[in-house]
Parts: C-alpha cells; sequence; structure tokens
C-alpha cells in the first residue's frame, strides 16, 4: 500500500502556485548572477576631454614646497584608491600677511603654491567634472588635493581649461 501512495505522489501534477514560485525564484538567481558578473554600467564610446585646472594652497612652508617638487608629476588619489589624472607642476608665489602698520609685506617663511593638475573627463550633454568624488569648478574653495606622495586640504580652484578649444 505505501509503494501505491509513493508512486501516486510523484506522478501528481505541479501546483500552478508551484511553479510560479519556482519561475520566481530562478529569475531572481538569474538577475543576481547578471548583476554580479554582468556588464558593469558602461556609456559605450563616450568621449573624453582634457581637462586642466589650477589649484592654489597658501600658507605653506618652504620646505615643504622645496620637497613636494621631488614628487611631481603625480597621480591623483581620493579614497584611498589612484583616480585618473596627475599633478603636473607647481610654482610658487610670495605669500603676503598685513604688517602691524597696515600694509602686506611677504612672509619669509610661508608660500603660495599653484599646483596644475590635468585629468580627463566624459564629453556629457550636462559637463560636471570630478576627481574622485569632488567636483572640478572655478572659485570651489575646501579643495582636497591628494596625490600618491602629497596632500594640501583648504585648496582653491582657480582656473580651469575644458578642452583645447576654450579658452
Amino acid at each position: 500500500m505505501e509503494e501505491q501512495k509513493s508512486s501516486v505522489a510523484l506522478k501528481k501534477k505541479p501546483n500552478v502556485v508551484d511553479v510560479i514560485a519556482v519561475i520566481l525564484i530562478v529569475l531572481v538567481a538569474i538577475f543576481a548572477i547578471w548583476r554580479i558578473l554582468g556588464p558593469k554600467d558602461d556609456l559605450g564610446d563616450v568621449n573624453m576631454i582634457d581637462v586642466t585646472y589650477t589649484v592654489r594652497v597658501e600658507g605653506v612652508p618652504k620646505e615643504t614646497y622645496e620637497n613636494c617638487q621631488r614628487y611631481i608629476p603625480s597621480r591623483l588619489m581620493a579614497s584611498g584608491k589612484l583616480v585618473g589624472g596627475q599633478i603636473t607642476g607647481v610654482r610658487a608665489e610670495p605669500y603676503l600677511v598685513l604688517s602691524p602698520g597696515n600694509e602686506w609685506v611677504e612672509d619669509p617663511n610661508l608660500l603660495t603654491l599653484y599646483f596644475t593638475v590635468e585629468t580627463q573627463t566624459e564629453d556629457l550633454n550636462v559637463l560636471t567634472t570630478k576627481v574622485g568624488d569632488q567636483e572640478v569648478r572655478v572659485g570651489k574653495s575646501n579643495h582636497i588635493l591628494k596625490s600618491e606622495f602629497l596632500e594640501f586640504n583648504e585648496g582653491k580652484i582657480v582656473d580651469v581649461v575644458w578642452g583645447k578649444d576654450v579658452p
């Protein structure tokens, strides 16, 4: 009698709800595998444009300027990872302070540094230039200029040139 029950159970037709549940489970599994192993968010053939910008950092000790020259060019970093672009140059200008006589005088120990940075960005309809998570725009202050060997906080972006034809 038991053999008859088990052979009857094997011949029973599947329930519609069971079939739908199995199909949904399979579809979810396929979707999860595709998200993990499938193509990344690729925008296809995106044109890249060159971007060159200048970051001003004020009140830098002279010895820091002298030391950082050894590490230029230096690849840019953000969040502990290298990102596209590099610091390609640095120049120094006097750092001016207000004297007790209300005159601007040069501080003998500090400098104002101007770093030149070159990178590329996607040429999209809405141009948002980003290096790591930071947007690059003229006048942006509190810019963190960080490379594999250098880091300066409180930088200000004073110039940006997008592409070769932009003045």
